[in-house]
């Protein structure tokens, strides 16, 4: 059975910082690009960031919405199935359930089609 697991999540600050991990099992997910979505309260949920598979033509490529930009760093050990997603001053406006996802395409993921999900993960952010 191929799962996506969230942890991390939480209540913070405004100006602090948390750190989502994702822990995939069920599948090889080094083969694949993975990534992160949230959705706010009475929002539809929206792209966050994306790495690529490592290797030698993709190289780890990442991309950032550009509200996050500066702020989020996406980032993954292919040898323990986890994709990280280190987030920085965060702002109320972060506050939504952060979910996980992978696909065998990157561009799959950032149109908002993964493959796989996790079940999401709370992060609040206190103004």
């Amino acid at each position: 059975q191929v799962q996506l697991v969230e942890f991390g999540g939480g209540l913070v600050q405004a100006g602090g910082s948390l750190r989502l991990s994702c822990a995939g099992s069920g599948h090889t997910f080094s083969s694949d690009a993975m990534g992160w979505f949230r959705q706010a309260p009475g929002k539809e949920r929206e792209f966050v960031a994306v790495i690529d598979r490592s290797g030698m033509w993709s190289g780890g490529r990442t991309l950032y919405t550009d509200s996050v930009k500066g702020r989020f760093t996406i980032s993954r050990d292919s040898a323990k199935n986890t994709v990280y997603l280190q987030m920085k001053s965060l702002k109320p406006e972060d506050t939504a359930v952060y979910y996980c996802a992978a696909d065998s395409y990157l561009s799959t993921i950032v149109s908002g089609k993964p493959a796989y999900w996790g079940q999401g993960t709370q992060v609040t952010v206190s103004s």
